[in-house]
């Protein structure tokens, strides 16, 4: 059995997706921490031997790295009911990771870090000006969702797919970042779904 090492900072939601994954995927994985705020991810041997982007997660197959997020979950949940059969809804899952990738954790994200690591007053001129567009679209991002949730249980299909695993996080934390999760009940009910889900870690 090939060896899974997760490297990680716990706190982070796209760390969260991988760990979730593998436990709904029924996959062993080993975790190694590093402090992002500390700089553990830019050192020269991070940067040699495990991401030479300098990011986290990745995860680690054997002697194979693979960053981003997302496509570790993809991995892990390859042949498993999160990862829907037919093809428009596996496509349709894609959609959903791509756009949280793009037009949530963008927003819903960077909120929650400049507000609870950076801090607000600490923030460059350039960060600053761009506070009230990232919460705009933030806003627009889980209003969306809201919509898209009102009439059904899960992002596609019938049941959870890694589209769920990949909103849940940032979004269970948007009120860290300033959002107001009252505005959108669909989705405080899909979230409570996902946190209820047997062997979901908690985040």
């Amino acid at each position: 059995m090939t060896t899974l090492i997760l490297h990680e900072y716990a706190a982070s939601g796209n760390c969260w997706k991988i760990r979730a994954t593998a436990a709904l995927a029924g996959r062993a994985i080993e975790r190694r921490e590093y402090d992002i705020v500390k700089g553990k991810t830019r050192t020269p041997q991070f940067l040699a031997t495990v991401n030479p982007n300098g990011r986290i997660p990745v995860l680690q197959v054997g002697d194979r790295f693979l960053p981003e997020s997302n496509a570790a979950c993809v991995y892990l949940a390859d042949g498993t009911a999160l990862v829907p059969a037919e093809a428009f809804d596996r496509a349709d899952m894609l959609r959903w990771m791509f756009w949280e990738q793009y037009n949530h954790e963008p927003n819903v994200a960077t909120l929650r870090f400049w507000t609870g690591w950076v801090g607000l007053d600490n923030l460059s001129a350039a960060q600053a000006a761009q506070l009230d567009g990232k919460r705009a679209a933030g806003d627009a991002a889980l209003a969306l969702m809201d919509e898209h949730l009102v009439a059904r249980d899960w992002f596609v299909g019938d049941g959870v797919t890694l589209a769920d695993i990949a909103l849940y996080p940032y979004t269970a934390r948007a009120g860290e970042g300033g959002f107001d999760l009252d505005r959108y009940p669909a989705v405080q009910a899909w979230l409570r779904r996902v946190a209820s889900l047997p062997g979901v870690p908690n985040f």
